[in-house]
């Protein structure tokens, strides 16, 4: 296995070489070193051909970037998201690698759990919401979304599906529409939103 790696690489070297050598000999003689037969080459002949190669590459660009050296998306202060933390994480998750967790029902084989969140994963295609799909257990699937902010959407489709007990991201779990917590819950939020929306026209009434 070792000697096949350091085939590899000695193949890779050659081809970069093939690429960098022009850039780096026209109108300059070429260094001792690099006037040696490839096969006598050093380690550090290898490494002085490598960094000859990076120097010439051009940079990457953002979006191609391992996502661990783009930039820190930069969030927008919206004063109407105050009190919005949903909105917030979904502003600070653009453009990174994003987990949900998504439970259908109990009721559900493991084979109709395998069937639906399949088809969820297909009709979030069909909306520009892109997401690898894992099975991790028999009713239990990981949705990867390489841009976190779309899972903020997918979670406002799911919830909406009759066969999902729950979903999570970023540690907050979301409850189907269709069992008692998500009823309850959607009963909360009415009578929040009710009672604010009384809150305020009292308010407007008395600024008056």
């Amino acid at each position: 296995m070792a000697g096949r790696r350091a085939l590899l690489h000695l193949l890779l070297l050659l081809s970069l070489a093939a690429l960098s050598a022009p850039k780096k000999s026209e109108g300059e003689e070429k260094p001792a070193w690099a006037k040696k037969d490839i096969r006598d080459y050093s380690d550090a002949d290898l490494e002085r051909l490598l960094e000859q190669w990076e120097e010439d590459e051009e940079p990457l660009p953002e979006d191609e970037l391992p996502e661990h050296l783009r930039p820190q998306p930069q969030v927008q202060f919206d004063p109407s998201n105050i009190g919005d933390p949903e909105q917030l994480l979904k502003m600070s998750k653009k453009g990174r690698t994003l987990m949900m967790f998504v439970q259908v029902k109990d009721e559900l084989s493991p084979s109709e759990a395998e069937e639906v969140t399949k088809l969820w994963q297909s009709s979030l295609y069909n909306n520009h919401i892109q997401a690898e799909r894992y099975m991790v257990d028999e009713r239990r699937a990981i949705f990867m979304f390489k841009d976190g902010a779309h899972a903020w959407d997918a979670k406002d489709f799911l919830v909406t599906q009759k066969d999902l007990k729950e979903c999570s991201v970023e540690n907050k779990v979301y409850h189907g529409h269709y069992t008692p917590e998500g009823k309850k819950e959607r009963e909360e939020a009415y009578a929040k939103k009710l009672a604010k929306k009384k809150a305020d026209k009292k308010k407007k009434k008395t600024e008056l």
